[in-house]
Protein backbone atom coordinates (compact mmCIF):
# COMPACT_ATOMS: atom_id res chain seq x y z
CA UNK A 1 0.00 0.00 0.00
CA UNK A 2 1.62 3.01 -0.68
CA UNK A 3 -1.38 5.31 0.40
CA UNK A 4 -1.48 6.90 4.42
CA UNK A 5 -3.93 5.17 6.70
CA UNK A 6 -6.81 7.08 6.88
CA UNK A 7 -10.27 6.80 7.33
CA UNK A 8 -11.63 8.56 3.75
CA UNK A 9 -10.01 5.48 2.70
CA UNK A 10 -10.39 2.15 4.39
CA UNK A 11 -7.74 -0.60 4.42
CA UNK A 12 -9.04 -4.09 5.41
CA UNK A 13 -7.60 -6.93 5.60
CA UNK A 14 -9.33 -10.19 4.82
CA UNK A 15 -7.97 -13.89 5.91
CA UNK A 16 -8.83 -15.16 2.12
CA UNK A 17 -8.24 -18.89 2.79
CA UNK A 18 -11.33 -18.79 5.29
CA UNK A 19 -14.64 -20.46 4.93
CA UNK A 20 -15.79 -23.66 3.06
CA UNK A 21 -14.62 -22.42 -0.58
CA UNK A 22 -11.43 -20.38 0.70
CA UNK A 23 -10.29 -17.78 -1.95
CA UNK A 24 -12.03 -18.62 -5.06
CA UNK A 25 -14.79 -17.27 -3.12
CA UNK A 26 -13.26 -14.62 -0.94
CA UNK A 27 -11.13 -13.31 -3.32
CA UNK A 28 -13.70 -12.25 -5.88
CA UNK A 29 -16.43 -11.22 -2.86
CA UNK A 30 -13.49 -8.51 -1.33
CA UNK A 31 -12.52 -7.52 -4.89
CA UNK A 32 -16.12 -6.05 -5.53
CA UNK A 33 -16.59 -4.68 -2.18
CA UNK A 34 -13.24 -3.08 -3.04
CA UNK A 35 -14.54 -1.82 -6.24
CA UNK A 36 -18.00 -0.53 -4.64
CA UNK A 37 -16.59 1.26 -1.62
CA UNK A 38 -12.89 2.20 -2.85
CA UNK A 39 -11.54 0.14 0.36
CA UNK A 40 -8.35 -1.44 -0.39
CA UNK A 41 -7.57 -4.52 0.17
CA UNK A 42 -4.81 -7.03 2.13
CA UNK A 43 -4.91 -10.42 1.18
CA UNK A 44 -4.16 -12.32 3.77
CA UNK A 45 -2.73 -16.60 3.01
CA UNK A 46 -1.11 -18.51 1.20
CA UNK A 47 0.85 -16.33 -1.24
CA UNK A 48 0.87 -18.51 -4.42
CA UNK A 49 -2.82 -19.77 -4.27
CA UNK A 50 -3.88 -16.09 -3.56
CA UNK A 51 -2.19 -14.72 -7.11
CA UNK A 52 -3.21 -17.49 -8.66
CA UNK A 53 -7.10 -16.81 -7.77
CA UNK A 54 -6.16 -12.33 -8.32
CA UNK A 55 -4.67 -13.62 -12.03
CA UNK A 56 -8.08 -14.83 -13.40
CA UNK A 57 -9.93 -12.10 -11.94
CA UNK A 58 -10.05 -7.76 -13.24
CA UNK A 59 -8.13 -6.06 -10.83
CA UNK A 60 -7.96 -2.96 -12.73
CA UNK A 61 -8.08 0.51 -10.64
CA UNK A 62 -8.29 -1.71 -7.02
CA UNK A 63 -5.71 -1.33 -4.52
CA UNK A 64 -4.96 -4.94 -4.05
CA UNK A 65 -1.91 -6.75 -2.04
CA UNK A 66 -1.27 -10.23 -0.85
CA UNK A 67 0.46 -10.48 2.32
CA UNK A 68 2.08 -13.97 3.01
CA UNK A 69 0.29 -15.95 5.71
CA UNK A 70 1.34 -19.82 5.03
CA UNK A 71 -0.26 -21.63 8.27
CA UNK A 72 -3.55 -22.87 8.06
CA UNK A 73 -6.14 -23.75 10.63
CA UNK A 74 -8.86 -26.28 11.34
CA UNK A 75 -12.34 -26.05 12.41
CA UNK A 76 -11.21 -28.19 15.49
CA UNK A 77 -8.52 -26.48 16.72
CA UNK A 78 -8.96 -24.38 20.21
CA UNK A 79 -8.63 -20.92 19.85
CA UNK A 80 -6.29 -20.55 22.08
CA UNK A 81 -4.02 -23.34 20.82
CA UNK A 82 -4.19 -21.05 17.41
CA UNK A 83 -3.27 -18.27 19.19
CA UNK A 84 -0.51 -19.62 20.70
CA UNK A 85 1.20 -21.96 18.29
CA UNK A 86 0.35 -20.75 15.15
CA UNK A 87 1.68 -17.04 14.30
CA UNK A 88 1.14 -17.50 10.57
CA UNK A 89 -2.32 -18.04 10.28
CA UNK A 90 -3.90 -15.69 7.74
CA UNK A 91 -6.51 -14.81 11.11
CA UNK A 92 -3.12 -13.84 13.30
CA UNK A 93 -1.33 -12.13 10.03
CA UNK A 94 -4.27 -10.10 9.09
CA UNK A 95 -5.07 -9.18 13.15
CA UNK A 96 -1.36 -7.87 13.24
CA UNK A 97 -1.53 -5.85 9.82
CA UNK A 98 -4.25 -3.70 12.27
CA UNK A 99 -2.59 -3.99 15.24
CA UNK A 100 0.59 -2.61 13.44
CA UNK A 101 -1.25 0.44 11.71
CA UNK A 102 -1.50 -1.01 8.42
CA UNK A 103 -4.70 -1.82 7.97
CA UNK A 104 -8.14 -0.64 10.15
CA UNK A 105 -9.98 -3.78 10.12
CA UNK A 106 -10.62 -7.95 9.32
CA UNK A 107 -12.69 -9.69 8.18
CA UNK A 108 -12.73 -13.41 8.27
CA UNK A 109 -15.24 -16.12 7.18
CA UNK A 110 -12.44 -18.74 9.48
CA UNK A 111 -12.80 -20.47 11.84
CA UNK A 112 -14.83 -17.99 14.44
CA UNK A 113 -13.79 -19.06 17.96
CA UNK A 114 -9.98 -17.93 16.70
CA UNK A 115 -11.35 -14.94 15.21
CA UNK A 116 -12.94 -13.64 18.16
CA UNK A 117 -9.79 -14.59 20.35
CA UNK A 118 -7.10 -13.35 17.83
CA UNK A 119 -9.08 -9.51 17.84
CA UNK A 120 -9.13 -9.26 21.74
CA UNK A 121 -5.56 -10.45 22.37
CA UNK A 122 -3.96 -9.31 19.32
CA UNK A 123 -5.68 -5.77 18.99
CA UNK A 124 -7.25 -5.53 22.48
CA UNK A 125 -9.92 -3.08 23.68
CA UNK A 126 -10.69 0.20 23.58
CA UNK A 127 -10.51 2.06 26.50
CA UNK A 128 -13.37 1.15 29.25
CA UNK A 129 -14.72 -1.83 27.48
CA UNK A 130 -14.51 -4.82 29.62
CA UNK A 131 -16.29 -7.22 27.25
CA UNK A 132 -16.14 -6.81 23.48
CA UNK A 133 -19.85 -7.83 22.09
CA UNK A 134 -20.23 -9.91 18.83
CA UNK A 135 -23.03 -8.00 17.01
CA UNK A 136 -25.01 -9.23 14.36
CA UNK A 137 -28.10 -8.05 12.05
CA UNK A 138 -31.16 -10.17 12.41
CA UNK A 139 -33.98 -10.33 9.38
CA UNK A 140 -37.29 -9.20 10.93
CA UNK A 141 -40.92 -8.19 9.44
CA UNK A 142 -39.80 -4.74 9.37
CA UNK A 143 -36.25 -3.43 9.47
CA UNK A 144 -33.46 -5.46 10.39
CA UNK A 145 -32.82 -5.83 14.21
CA UNK A 146 -29.24 -5.72 15.82
CA UNK A 147 -28.42 -8.20 18.35
CA UNK A 148 -25.64 -8.25 20.61
CA UNK A 149 -23.73 -10.53 22.41
CA UNK A 150 -24.45 -13.39 19.98
CA UNK A 151 -21.40 -15.48 21.31
CA UNK A 152 -18.34 -13.81 22.58
CA UNK A 153 -18.84 -13.50 26.00
CA UNK A 154 -20.69 -16.59 27.71
CA UNK A 155 -20.83 -15.51 31.11
CA UNK A 156 -21.44 -12.07 31.59
CA UNK A 157 -22.15 -9.05 34.91
CA UNK A 158 -25.19 -6.95 34.56
CA UNK A 159 -22.94 -4.31 33.63
CA UNK A 160 -21.64 -5.80 30.77
CA UNK A 161 -24.88 -6.16 29.55
CA UNK A 162 -24.87 -2.43 29.56
CA UNK A 163 -21.69 -2.13 27.76
CA UNK A 164 -23.18 -3.56 24.94
CA UNK A 165 -25.75 -1.86 24.94
CA UNK A 166 -23.73 1.32 24.79
CA UNK A 167 -21.95 0.35 21.84
CA UNK A 168 -24.76 -1.29 19.82
CA UNK A 169 -26.41 2.25 19.90
CA UNK A 170 -23.35 3.92 18.59
CA UNK A 171 -23.57 1.20 16.29
CA UNK A 172 -26.91 1.53 15.08
CA UNK A 173 -26.69 5.74 15.02
CA UNK A 174 -23.71 5.44 12.97
CA UNK A 175 -24.06 2.94 10.46
CA UNK A 176 -27.68 2.00 10.27
CA UNK A 177 -29.04 5.74 10.82
CA UNK A 178 -30.75 5.29 13.11
CA UNK A 179 -30.84 8.68 15.49
CA UNK A 180 -32.77 7.58 18.82
CA UNK A 181 -32.57 3.28 17.92
CA UNK A 182 -34.73 1.73 20.83
CA UNK A 183 -33.30 -0.84 23.00
CA UNK A 184 -34.11 -4.27 24.61
CA UNK A 185 -33.03 -6.25 27.20
CA UNK A 186 -34.24 -9.84 26.34
CA UNK A 187 -35.83 -12.05 29.38
CA UNK A 188 -38.81 -14.53 30.21
CA UNK A 189 -41.32 -11.24 30.70
CA UNK A 190 -41.75 -7.33 29.56
CA UNK A 191 -42.68 -6.48 33.29
CA UNK A 192 -39.63 -4.93 34.78
CA UNK A 193 -38.63 -6.90 38.17
CA UNK A 194 -38.83 -10.56 35.54
CA UNK A 195 -35.69 -12.10 34.69
CA UNK A 196 -32.65 -13.85 36.47
CA UNK A 197 -30.52 -11.25 38.95
CA UNK A 198 -27.88 -10.74 35.94
CA UNK A 199 -31.20 -9.29 33.83
CA UNK A 200 -32.79 -7.52 36.43
CA UNK A 201 -29.60 -5.46 37.38
CA UNK A 202 -28.82 -4.83 34.31
CA UNK A 203 -32.60 -3.68 34.01
CA UNK A 204 -32.09 -0.91 36.48
CA UNK A 205 -28.46 0.31 34.89
CA UNK A 206 -30.24 1.07 31.65
CA UNK A 207 -33.04 2.84 33.13
CA UNK A 208 -31.07 5.28 34.65
CA UNK A 209 -29.35 5.85 31.16
CA UNK A 210 -32.03 8.84 30.54
CA UNK A 211 -30.13 9.30 27.28
CA UNK A 212 -30.90 5.72 26.08
CA UNK A 213 -34.40 4.95 23.79
CA UNK A 214 -34.69 1.80 26.80
CA UNK A 215 -38.10 0.09 26.16
CA UNK A 216 -37.61 -2.56 28.62
CA UNK A 217 -37.44 -6.42 28.48
CA UNK A 218 -38.54 -8.18 25.68
CA UNK A 219 -39.58 -12.07 25.25
CA UNK A 220 -38.29 -14.02 22.54
CA UNK A 221 -42.08 -13.65 20.74
CA UNK A 222 -40.50 -9.72 19.97
CA UNK A 223 -37.60 -10.40 18.30
CA UNK A 224 -38.71 -10.79 14.82
CA UNK A 225 -41.66 -8.14 15.00
CA UNK A 226 -39.51 -5.35 13.79
CA UNK A 227 -40.53 -2.86 16.40
CA UNK A 228 -37.11 -2.16 18.47
CA UNK A 229 -33.71 -1.33 16.68
CA UNK A 230 -31.41 -3.49 19.55
CA UNK A 231 -31.70 -6.51 21.56
CA UNK A 232 -29.07 -7.12 24.18
CA UNK A 233 -28.38 -10.40 26.14
CA UNK A 234 -25.43 -12.23 27.34
CA UNK A 235 -23.48 -14.62 24.53
CA UNK A 236 -24.63 -17.92 25.83
CA UNK A 237 -28.26 -16.71 25.27
CA UNK A 238 -27.41 -15.01 22.22
CA UNK A 239 -26.17 -18.00 20.52
CA UNK A 240 -28.05 -19.96 21.19
CA UNK A 241 -30.85 -17.55 19.81
CA UNK A 242 -28.97 -16.88 16.47
CA UNK A 243 -28.16 -20.99 15.88
CA UNK A 244 -32.13 -21.92 16.84
CA UNK A 245 -33.07 -19.35 14.39
CA UNK A 246 -30.93 -19.89 11.51
CA UNK A 247 -31.76 -23.65 11.74
CA UNK A 248 -35.58 -22.62 11.92
CA UNK A 249 -35.16 -20.74 8.86
CA UNK A 250 -33.30 -23.69 6.76
CA UNK A 251 -36.11 -25.98 7.64
CA UNK A 252 -39.22 -23.52 6.88
CA UNK A 253 -37.44 -22.93 3.68
CA UNK A 254 -36.92 -27.00 3.26
CA UNK A 255 -40.48 -27.68 4.50
CA UNK A 256 -42.03 -25.36 1.90
CA UNK A 257 -39.79 -26.39 -1.26
CA UNK A 258 -41.22 -29.99 -0.39
CA UNK A 259 -44.50 -29.62 0.00
CA UNK A 260 -44.89 -27.43 -2.91
CA UNK A 261 -43.29 -30.02 -4.84
CA UNK A 262 -45.48 -32.82 -3.27
CA UNK A 263 -49.23 -31.04 -3.98
CA UNK A 264 -51.59 -31.41 -6.53
CA UNK A 265 -50.86 -29.37 -9.91
CA UNK A 266 -53.06 -26.63 -9.02
CA UNK A 267 -51.07 -25.81 -6.20
CA UNK A 268 -47.60 -26.50 -8.16
CA UNK A 269 -49.57 -23.52 -10.76
CA UNK A 270 -49.76 -21.41 -7.41
CA UNK A 271 -46.20 -21.63 -6.76
CA UNK A 272 -45.32 -20.77 -10.33
CA UNK A 273 -47.35 -17.63 -9.81
CA UNK A 274 -45.84 -16.93 -6.59
CA UNK A 275 -42.49 -17.10 -7.62
CA UNK A 276 -41.57 -13.36 -6.99
CA UNK A 277 -42.87 -13.46 -3.35
CA UNK A 278 -40.74 -17.45 -2.68
CA UNK A 279 -37.60 -15.16 -4.34
CA UNK A 280 -38.33 -12.57 -1.89
CA UNK A 281 -38.65 -14.78 1.28
CA UNK A 282 -35.75 -16.46 0.31
CA UNK A 283 -33.55 -12.92 0.21
CA UNK A 284 -35.04 -12.28 3.40
CA UNK A 285 -33.40 -14.97 5.50
CA UNK A 286 -30.29 -15.12 3.32
CA UNK A 287 -27.47 -14.47 5.89
CA UNK A 288 -25.50 -13.07 2.73
CA UNK A 289 -27.59 -9.85 2.79
CA UNK A 290 -25.72 -9.35 5.83
CA UNK A 291 -22.43 -9.80 5.86
CA UNK A 292 -20.86 -11.07 8.99
CA UNK A 293 -21.31 -9.99 12.96
CA UNK A 294 -18.81 -7.56 13.93
CA UNK A 295 -16.92 -7.59 17.19
CA UNK A 296 -17.74 -4.18 19.13
CA UNK A 297 -15.10 -2.78 21.64
CA UNK A 298 -11.77 -3.79 19.97
CA UNK A 299 -8.98 -1.47 18.72
CA UNK A 300 -9.86 -1.94 15.13
CA UNK A 301 -12.46 -3.84 13.27
CA UNK A 302 -13.15 -7.80 13.31
CA UNK A 303 -16.00 -8.90 11.19
CA UNK A 304 -16.71 -12.94 11.44
CA UNK A 305 -18.45 -13.70 8.66
CA UNK A 306 -20.49 -17.09 7.92
CA UNK A 307 -18.67 -20.13 7.18
CA UNK A 308 -20.60 -20.96 4.35
CA UNK A 309 -20.08 -17.45 2.94
CA UNK A 310 -20.41 -16.91 -0.62
CA UNK A 311 -19.11 -14.17 -2.55
CA UNK A 312 -21.73 -11.68 -2.00
CA UNK A 313 -21.74 -12.31 1.86
CA UNK A 314 -18.07 -11.72 1.58
CA UNK A 315 -18.51 -7.80 -0.20
CA UNK A 316 -20.89 -7.69 2.18
CA UNK A 317 -18.91 -7.95 5.08
CA UNK A 318 -15.87 -6.37 4.00
CA UNK A 319 -18.50 -2.97 2.76
CA UNK A 320 -19.54 -3.11 6.64
CA UNK A 321 -16.13 -3.33 7.69
CA UNK A 322 -15.26 0.21 5.23
CA UNK A 323 -18.09 1.73 6.06
CA UNK A 324 -17.60 1.41 10.04
CA UNK A 325 -14.28 3.33 9.34
CA UNK A 326 -15.72 5.66 7.45
CA UNK A 327 -17.73 6.96 9.89
CA UNK A 328 -15.13 6.76 12.61
CA UNK A 329 -17.50 4.43 14.38
CA UNK A 330 -14.94 3.31 17.10
CA UNK A 331 -14.19 7.28 18.01
CA UNK A 332 -17.97 7.48 19.01
CA UNK A 333 -18.22 3.70 20.80
CA UNK A 334 -15.00 5.34 22.88
CA UNK A 335 -16.80 8.85 23.42
CA UNK A 336 -19.95 6.76 24.76
CA UNK A 337 -18.30 4.61 26.89
CA UNK A 338 -16.57 7.60 28.77
CA UNK A 339 -19.65 9.37 28.99
CA UNK A 340 -21.11 6.34 31.07
CA UNK A 341 -18.20 5.44 33.29
CA UNK A 342 -20.76 6.69 36.52
CA UNK A 343 -22.77 4.20 35.45
CA UNK A 344 -20.81 1.21 34.50
CA UNK A 345 -19.03 2.39 37.97
CA UNK A 346 -22.27 1.76 39.84
CA UNK A 347 -23.05 -1.43 37.83
CA UNK A 348 -19.65 -3.29 39.29
CA UNK A 349 -20.80 -2.44 42.95
CA UNK A 350 -24.45 -3.45 42.73
CA UNK A 351 -25.55 -6.06 44.51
Amino acid sequence: MDCPLSPQRPVIAVDAMGGDFGPSVVVPGALRSARETGAALLLTGDETALRRELARLPVKGLDVDVVHAPETVSMGEKPSDILRRKKDTPIQVACRLVAEGKAHGVVSPGHSGASVACGMFILGRVAGVERPALATLMPTEKAPVLFADVGANVDCRPHHLFQFGLMADTYAKSILNRPSPTIGLLSIGEEEGKGNSQVKEAYDIFKMAGHLNFIGNVEGRDLFSGNLDIIVCDGFVGNVVLKLSEGLSNSLTRILRRELLTTSLAARLGTFLARGAFRRFARFVDYAEYGGALLLGLRGIVIVAHGRSNAKAIANAVSMAAAFVSARTNERLVASISANEDLIRYGKTAK
